[in-house]
């Protein structure tokens, strides 16, 4: 554990040694390349930029008017016959929308239950097994390019539910309740 930990702590710090003396040994003018891609990066940022907004105002939007509670809500009699906590439903809803929101939700769990609650484990697993799907669609679809994605909506947020029942059946199994 001790050599993992010491690994871990060198890793970026030796690579990033690592990386302009082998472009160096190359004879690649590494200042230049840099500031190439810094200019990329930029570029990129910008064109990101209105699709990032977008989905951060509907995001806003849809908590803010109280629509994400009147869901939570809806699905809460069949939750609860399913044994899931209702508290946890936000960061369902909340997890293929934004990842920060959805680390926000998970940290109030963990700070009203504690993190050796069901709440809390259930919100860990969650977190931790399942992905932004709407950010990575608006950020890495928009970065390249890509306009016609209908299918990867699908696949994405039919992988959140999978994550999500799988969360639920681990917790209840490996915890209990």
């Amino acid at each position: 554990m001790d050599l993992l930990t010491q690994i871990s702590r060198w890793a970026i710090p030796v690579l990033l040694f690592i990386i302009p003396l082998y472009a160096y040994i190359k004879k690649v003018n590494v200042y230049e390349v840099f500031v190439e891609g810094a200019g990329e990066g930029i570029k990129i940022a910008f064109r990101i930029l209105p699709f990032l907004v977008g989905m951060l105002v509907a995001i806003s939007v849809f908590r803010a008017s109280g629509a994400m509670a009147a869901l939570i809500n809806f699905l809460s009699p069949l939750t609860n016959l399913l044994g899931i906590p209702g508290e946890v439903l936000p960061l369902a809803v909340m997890r293929p929308l934004s990842g920060s929101g959805a680390l926000g939700i998970t940290a109030e769990l963990i700070n009203q239950y504690g993190p050796d609650s069901f709440i809390g484990r259930l919100a860990s697993t969650m977190q931790g097994s399942t992905d932004t799907t709407f950010y990575v669609l608006t950020v890495y679809f928009g970065s390249v390019g890509v306009i016609k994605y209908r299918y990867a909506v699908q696949v994405g947020l039919i992988a959140d539910i999978t994550s999500f029942i799988a969360s639920v059946i681990i917790c209840h199994l490996y915890f209990g309740t």
